[in-house]
């Protein structure tokens, strides 16, 4: 039997309301309870959302918690998203619901957080002011086209540290407003949250993070491999890193190590909530590109340079690197291979590393072949059909000047 799970700390973070920084905003969720891989968050990488819920319904006789109201709750809040709701219509649905919570947030779309206790809405003005609320009881509201953050933090029952999270949760969002303020991205904020979360409240358990613009997500890097089990504390060291060639280790193998046996460069320690924000940040030029299927020294150039641009642009996006390095097969940018799917582009987000997997265009052709609405079998064998006509009508033109001269030739002689 699997116990229910309920993330006691939601947060979303909204530092470029334009969507366009590739970290401009980001989300997260973490607890002291068990089984978060089942109430870490919802995202949808094409419309750029992410729903993070939490409560329980214990209405009734019944002492059990009942999951199905949030489902069903959830499944409401993605079909108004879907259908172009802002944030803050999403969210609201929670008050229909007992006990439940909703936080839900886009770069574009604004942020909001409704339902239950320990909510707070932290808003960073243009002129850096910093307005901090505790929304409990009513909806918090971050309109679309505002810096800011709204988060939630609670204590979970069985967590062996006192209940501080009010404390805890006005000093997250002061820190959070103060660097929403100077700068820092969306995704080193939620990092930093997570530490001064897990270390002052407990609430420590992955969950997890995402990167709402570039819609790389740590998945299951943090969350519980098994059912009814704690995932991974956002505050310990969780694996050891050699910075110069990127090998590394996560514990407790990383134990036996103290250099990389790559280079033996010494090893750096880093802590879990450091990895999330290494996990899920875009920086430039940071992509590392392979190409597989061809040799050319001039596409594997070319194709780096392409992949790095789109990274940068738009982050570790399959289907928008395909469409970029077909962009550039179609200008002739790129020659001699074939246009790719985004099946093709093999990506793993957390060494950034990006894999191009081209096929050569057939019988050396430099250009792709043209995309007609007739297959090119037919069109060779249309073709052969008209060298072979043609040469029928070159011997009956022949045939016929010799007939017209012979025809002349004997009226003249009548």
């Amino acid at each position: 039997m699997m116990n229910a799970a309920a993330a006691t700390c939601n947060v979303i973070i909204i530092t470029d309301p334009t969507g366009q920084s590739p970290n401009g905003a980001a989300a997260g969720s973490m607890s002291y309870d068990s089984n978060m891989f089942e109430s870490t968050f919802i995202n949808s990488p094409v419309d750029k959302f992410a729903i993070l819920s939490g409560g329980a319904d214990t209405s009734g006789s019944s002492t059990v918690v009942n999951d199905t109201p949030r489902l069903q709750m959830i499944v409401e809040a993605i079909n108004d998203l879907k259908s172009g709701a802002n944030a803050e219509t999403a969210a609201s649905i929670a008050n229909s619901f007992s006990g439940q919570r909703l936080v839900i947030g886009g770069p574009t779309i604004g942020a909001a957080i409704a339902g239950t206790s320990g909510n707070w809405l932290i808003e960073v003005s243009n002129d850096g002011t910093i307005t901090i609320t505790p929304t409990t009881g009513e909806i918090g509201v971050l309109p679309p086209g505002t810096k800011g953050a709204v988060l939630h933090l609670l204590h979970t029952p069985g967590n062996p540290q006192p209940d501080n999270t009010t404390a805890v949760g006005l000093a997250a969002s002061e820190m959070i407003g103060e660097q929403i303020r100077d700068g820092y991205p969306a995704t080193q904020i939620l990092a930093n949250t997570f530490k001064l979360v897990a270390e002052q409240s407990g609430e420590q358990f992955g969950g997890g993070g995402i990167n709402l613009d570039s819609g790389i997500s740590t998945e299951d890097t943090f969350t519980p491999s098994e059912l009814n089990q704690t995932g991974f504390p956002m505050d310990q060291p969780f694996e050891k890193v050699d910075p110069i060639s990127g090998w590394g280790i996560t514990f407790p193998d990383a134990d036996s190590y103290t250099t990389s046996p790559i280079d033996n460069n010494p090893l750096t320690t880093v802590y879990a909530y450091q990895a999330m924000e290494n996990y899920i940040t875009v920086g430039a030029n940071n992509a590392s590109v392979s190409t597989y299927g061809t040799d050319d020294p001039g596409i594997i150039g070319t194709t780096e340079s392409v992949v790095e641009s789109s990274v940068n642009e738009h982050g570790f996006d399959a289907t928008q690197i395909a469409s970029d390095i077909n962009k550039a097969i179609s200008s002739g940018l790129l020659v001699g291979v074939s246009p790719v799917e985004p099946d093709d582009i093999h990506i793993e987000t957390y060494t950034k590393q990006v894999g191009v997997y081209y096929t050569p265009l057939a019988n050396g052709r430099t250009a792709p072949v043209w995309n007609l609405p007739i297959s090119s079998s037919l069109l060779e064998s249309i073709g052969n059909l008209q060298t072979a006509i043609g040469l029928i009508m070159v011997v009956l033109v022949i045939f016929r000047s010799t007939l017209i001269s012979s025809f002349s030739r004997r009226r003249k002689k009548l």
